[in-house]
């Protein structure tokens, strides 16, 4: 997929800093507004008002019990919204079947999408609900990348978001070229290694999954594949599995490396798994020996640059 097609993402309207929230204030975030614009076109949208509630408005609160909570008014408490926030999530999911992903504002009663307080009758609160909005969205659409942006901010879970992003943007270019099995078996050996470093376990059980089931429908194998392949890349890497990555990849040059390249090359490596250089470290002296040796399957490897190298998301990694 060229990066400079920008990919459709859902988002909450505050974060773009518009003025949406109870009190008439925003929670502009700096990394969607002005980095990730460059990538995303963005559907912003803000639930309690697509929902009537005006701006300022009275806050709403989750309270009751934590896997069926109801959005009460916390002055008002005859205010109930719980079932106008579900149902816009639910048509929400159903009318932008198109996005690839959806950006959350964190611990709102309707966007937020883990760790919302949920108050109980006796004054307390438990930090384990989700917002109604938010939950009925990613039940809808449960393989859809979804994060909160305070979430972003920690490098390895923005790294993994974006660049399932991407994933899930190539798949729906895929299905929009006309799905033929030699195309679903040539999207999965371009992301072979990707997987290997998310789940190894996954990355061969995919492998298995399109070798064994040649006879069924290509509908059915590529939905099958999908359901495991979005939750495989979500998966968070490590430096052991993207050592064992790195090592992989390197094998393709070791017949064309010096005795003294190579030695370079297994010394960045072993920094990178001791925690003493980024990723980006090898992978950049990688990407420099495969463009003096091209390989034409390593060339196609999407975990060489899963999102733009603008981006630098690996080299916090």
């Amino acid at each position: 997929m060229s990066t400079d097609k920008l990919i459709k993402v859902g988002i909450s309207s505050c974060l773009l800093g518009a003025p949406v929230r109870f009190n008439g204030g925003h929670k502009q975030s700096l990394l969607c507004k002005d980095v990730l614009s460059q990538y995303f076109t963005y559907v912003s949208i803000c639930p309690e008002q697509a929902i009537g509630l005006g701006t300022p408005r009275e806050p709403i609160r989750l309270v009751g019990d934590v896997a069926q909570p109801r959005a009460i008014g916390t002055v008002n408490q005859a205010l109930d919204v719980t079932e106008a926030l579900t149902a816009f999530g639910q048509r929400t999911a159903a009318e932008l079947d198109d996005i690839c992903g959806y950006i959350l504002m964190q611990k709102s009663p309707s966007c937020g999408m883990e760790r919302v307080k949920v108050y109980q009758k006796d004054g307390h609160s438990a930090e384990h609900g989700s917002g109604l909005f938010a939950a009925a969205l990613m039940q809808a659409q449960p393989l859809l990348p979804v994060e909160e942006d305070g979430r972003l901010n920690d490098p390895v879970l923005r790294e993994n978001f974006i660049t399932r992003v991407f994933a899930y943007a190539q798949w729906r270019e895929l299905l929009d070229s006309g799905l033929t099995r030699q195309k679903l078996y040539d999207f999965h050996a371009r992301y072979k290694y990707q997987l290997m470093a998310s789940s190894p376990a996954d990355c061969t059980a995919l492998g298995r999954l399109l070798a064994s089931n040649q006879q069924l429908e290509l509908a059915s194998i590529a939905n099958d594949y999908f359901n495991l392949f979005m939750p495989a890349l979500k998966k968070i890497a490590n430096r052991g599995t993207h050592t064992n990555v790195l090592q992989h990849i390197s094998g393709y040059i070791k017949h064309s490396l010096s005795s003294a390249e190579k030695r370079e090359l297994q010394a960045l490596i072993t920094q990178y798994r001791t925690g003493i250089v980024p990723l980006i470290v090898p992978l950049t002296l990688i990407k420099h020996h495969f463009n003096r040796h091209p390989d034409r399957y390593i060339a196609g490897q999407v975990y060489l640059q899963p999102h733009p190298e603008n981006l630098s998301l690996r080299n916090a990694l």
